[in-house]
């Protein structure tokens, strides 16, 4: 991590509030021995309990990434649940992604729901936030795939949520700066679409963070589990063994899978912003033992992607998009904003993210 974190702060050692807070916060408190095992079985319990008498114990996302692809082998083969893979189709799914989830489905066995969401929709709105000028241009699929996954689970009544969210991979999570809003912020959305969407309406489907936060967590008592807290997951070795049991193809990157996260991250947000989510990425491996500094410095040294394939993306993203490259290009050039331009409800989402660090519900550092 560096300065482009406009707030971090270093130590008279060196170290960053990440370091710390991952010293401090989660090194302690994170195992993965017997006693964790102990607790991934007292989960399973805990959801085959609610699930009993029902089709399926729990909803999956599913991307096909190796944190999503990786939960589903640990639910269904550790603990024995019967997990519904739940597939959010926002119109960005590369082949490769596609092929991981048909190999985890058949090679596990488990029922698959995919859900296509409106590509008019989706399309309209992400337009909408790219003139919008800020650094969050993934929050739009981030909102399709989880107001997906809520909607669904709220519907047929499945109370457990599994999610591939982890400490191996993501105990540095990215700065806010570089476009980590947090959660899905409907105030955002609505006054992004009145100030720079077509001017009709859009059926975008959204479900606010307030509503599965507090009406579907803490009233309908819906739960969401983090079993890759609770295993032993190291990226290698849970690629290597996804490769070897059903075929899965490993990314060069990750949320790869996405063909617009890839050109979000590796194209957009560096050379727009300045910002390389890769910090935050391999920041976490570091800190969790699984790359060295020198290898990460090396690898940031230089795009994931060719020049050659990144200009072709340009161009794919521009007419899927329908917008001519200048119009892309444009875009990419107009005045930079952030989300503090636009109606919001941050503060309140802050302090919701603050109480749950104080209670102990989340232990990764947010800003």
């Amino acid at each position: 991590m560096d300065t482009t974190d406009p707030n971090i702060h270093f130590d008279e050692r060196g170290w960053c509030d990440y370091c710390n807070n991952f010293e401090k916060s989660i090194s302690h408190s994170w195992h993965t021995d017997e006693h964790d095992q102990r607790d991934l079985m007292r989960m399973a319990e805990t959801i085959k309990a609610d699930g009993r008498g029902r089709d399926f114990d729990c909803i999956l996302g599913l991307s096909g990434g190796l944190d999503s692809s990786y939960v589903a082998y640990v639910v269904k083969e550790k603990m024995g649940l019967r997990p519904l893979l739940f597939h959010v189709d926002a119109g960005w799914n590369t082949d490769q992604a596609v092929g991981n989830i048909e190999k985890l489905v058949d090679g596990l066995g488990l029922d698959l729901y995919t859900d296509v969401v409106n590509w008019e929709a989706v399309k309209r709105m992400q337009v909408a936030f790219l003139r919008s000028g800020i650094p969050d241009q993934d929050l739009v699929q981030d909102a399709a795939f989880f107001s997906g996954l809520y909607k669904f689970a709220r519907q047929y009544g499945i109370k457990n949520i599994i999610t591939g969210s982890n400490f191996s991979t993501e105990c540095c999570r990215e700065p806010e700066e570089w476009g980590g809003y947090l959660g899905i912020d409907k105030t955002l959305f609505d006054d992004i679409w009145r100030k720079c969407g077509d001017g009709k309406p859009n059926d975008f489907p959204l479900v606010d963070i307030l509503v599965y936060k507090v009406w579907y967590q803490k009233v309908l008592g819906m739960k969401v589990h983090h079993p890759l807290n609770l295993v032993p997951y190291l990226k290698k070795d849970a690629e290597d063994e996804l490769e070897h049991r059903f075929g899965w193809q490993r990314f060069k990157h990750k949320h790869h899978e996405s063909r617009f996260t890839r050109f979000y991250e590796d194209y957009w947000l560096p050379r727009r912003f300045g910002f390389e989510k890769r910090r935050a990425h391999f920041s976490s491996l570091i800190m969790t033992g699984q790359m060295t500094r020198d290898q990460a410095l090396e690898r940031i040294a230089k795009p994931e992607m060719d020049e050659h394939f990144l200009t072709q993306e340009f161009e794919y993203v521009a007419h899927k998009l329908g917008l001519t490259v200048d119009e892309l290009q444009a875009i990419f050039d107009s005045p930079k904003k952030t989300y503090r331009d636009y109606k919001n409800k941050r503060d309140l989402i802050g302090f919701g993210a603050n109480l749950m660090r104080k209670l102990g519900l989340e232990k990764r550092f947010f800003r």
